[in-house]
């Protein structure tokens, strides 16, 4: 594919045409209305053709670009005004013609609280109606936006975006970094990121090349990646998800080995990962192999996919048919690859990582598989927090005053027994972040009770023990541990 080149006067000109008639998404979801827009995001189109045929400029956009309709020459002209149309059609913005004309790319808006941006990549499999080329640049996605929700957004200075392909994770960046840089491998990506970028009059450094040889030698104060992380035999047949480096999460752990050098101290990184889990060894033993030393992470695995069901999600994302000779024969060698390598499963989940001085890192991997609507992001960025009181002020936990959040609530299961009722599960949840659960007993249960930020946790134990006739010193062994799993999980605070 070519590689499209948009002047500074022509985005101008789309900028204008795009503001003029509300084509951003607010004005989007404006004109459909919330059943039809709902309906668009489940791949159900019929909705949104119907509440634009009255929305005039605007409905001829929604139905350009993001329904993927020919539309009448003359319509076009007229919303994309004073955008020129043989301009439009140069940069491959547009294809078709004479009387009828087609998105050529993919430019839809983007936005968050606080306001709204254009995207551009390719279109997608679907609207193409075929199988994308080698050097498809993904559109914003659900791993996307999952990366979104899952970064933690305070300010920092610099920030690097990591393989940024349409430049959606740097277009977030620039709300809470003063100085963002995006790199890719590839041409066509970072064609695509720059018109981006100029849509929307950001100012972005973008840099060509693999992986972090194009910052060699440079530090950022975060670094997000939505790396190619689709796990496999070892070839590239789509920049955007194959690496071509041994096989298998070979990228994923590349990243996750490399990323922390390039952090200033206290520096974060959050990324998409796989993982491999092959039969015989334990998942989080594999990750927490790749880091480095000096290094604080969270691995929190989101689901675990069978290979089967692996390989045809990834044969129908590229548009191939796996009941075609071409997909039964991709399969086969994925599948081979995977039984070869004793793969029964494949893990996905978040990444967050900081660089320390500490001489203990702290290390958790933990499955995160339940449903939950807050984003991580937040949840990550406390998440450090936590680590970092546990590591400044755990030698004193008994000294501290701590309290119960209001978002904690304790669940009892209780059986019928011979006396009536007897519980048999005593069960914490965070009704907050991303609902972590903790099962506790009768004697935790009565010491969360008194954390109320009256007395210390050594007082509490002491009276615990008294009331239920426990040695203090072996209660307050036992307790300890789980003190600080609930610290770091936010069901305790200290006051």
């Amino acid at each position: 594919m070519s590689i499209p080149r948009f002047s500074h006067d022509f985005l101008a000109r789309l900028r204008e045409a795009f503001r003029r008639s509300g084509y951003d998404a607010d004005g989007v979801i404006g004109a459909l209305g919330g059943a039809a827009h709902a309906a668009l995001g489940r791949g159900e189109p019929e909705l949104a053709f119907r509440a634009s045929a009255d929305a005039g400029e605007l409905g001829t956009l929604i139905r350009l670009f993001l329904l993927g309709s020919a539309e009448p020459e003359a319509a076009v002209r007229a919303a994309l005004a004073p955008a020129p149309l043989d301009e439009a059609m140069a940069t491959g913005l547009l294809r078709g013609g004479p009387e009828h004309l087609r998105a050529g790319l993919d430019v839809r808006p983007h936005g968050d609280e606080q306001g709204s941006w254009w995207v551009l990549s390719d279109l997608d499999a679907d609207v193409l109606g075929a199988e994308v080329p080698g050097d498809h640049v993904l559109g914003v996605g659900h791993a996307s936006l999952s990366l979104i929700r899952a970064t933690t957004r305070r300010p920092v200075d610099t920030l690097l975006d990591l393989g940024t392909g349409d430049g959606v994770q740097a277009l977030h960046a620039t709300r809470h970094a003063r100085r963002v840089t995006a790199t890719d491998v590839s041409e066509r990506a970072l064609a695509l990121a720059d018109a981006t970028f100029r849509l929307n009059e950001l100012e972005v450094e973008l840099v060509r090349g693999e992986w972090f040889a194009p910052v060699a030698r440079r530090r950022f104060d975060q670094i997000v990646c939505n790396p190619p992380f689709v796990v496999g035999p070892p070839r590239v047949d789509y920049t955007y998800r194959d690496s071509g480096l041994g096989g298998g999460d070979d990228a994923s752990a590349l990243v996750v080995r490399q990323l922390p050098g390039f952090l200033t101290e206290g520096g974060t990184g959050q990324l998409l990962a796989s993982w491999l889990h092959v039969e015989g060894e334990d998942w989080a033993d594999r990750v927490s192999r790749w880091l480095p030393p000096g290094t604080d992470a969270w691995f929190v695995q989101r689901d675990v996919a069978d290979p089967g069901l692996y390989v045809g999600t990834w044969l129908r994302d590229a548009g191939i048919d796996p009941r075609s000779d071409r997909g039964r024969a991709k399969a086969a060698d994925w599948l081979d690859w995977f039984a070869g390598n004793a793969v029964r499963g494949v893990g996905f989940g978040f990444v967050t990582l900081r660089r320390t001085d500490a001489t203990h890192p702290t290390v958790v991997c933990e499955d995160l598989r339940q449903a939950y609507d807050d984003p991580l992001g937040p949840e990550a960025g406390a998440w450090l927090d936590r680590v970092s009181w546990l590591r400044e002020h755990g030698h004193d936990l008994l000294g501290t005053r701590f309290r119960v959040p209001d978002t904690v609530l304790l669940e009892r299961v209780a059986a019928p027994g011979d006396e009536g009722w007897d519980t048999t599960v005593l069960r914490l949840h965070r009704s907050d972040g991303p609902g972590w659960q903790h099962e506790v007993d009768e004697p935790v249960a009565a010491l969360l009770a008194g954390c109320r930020g009256a007395l210390p946790l050594s007082d509490l134990l002491s009276l615990l023990a008294a009331g239920h006739g426990l040695d203090e010193d072996e209660l307050a062994g036992a307790a300890l541990p789980l003190v600080r799993e609930l610290v770091r999980h936010g069901f305790l605070e200290a006051v």
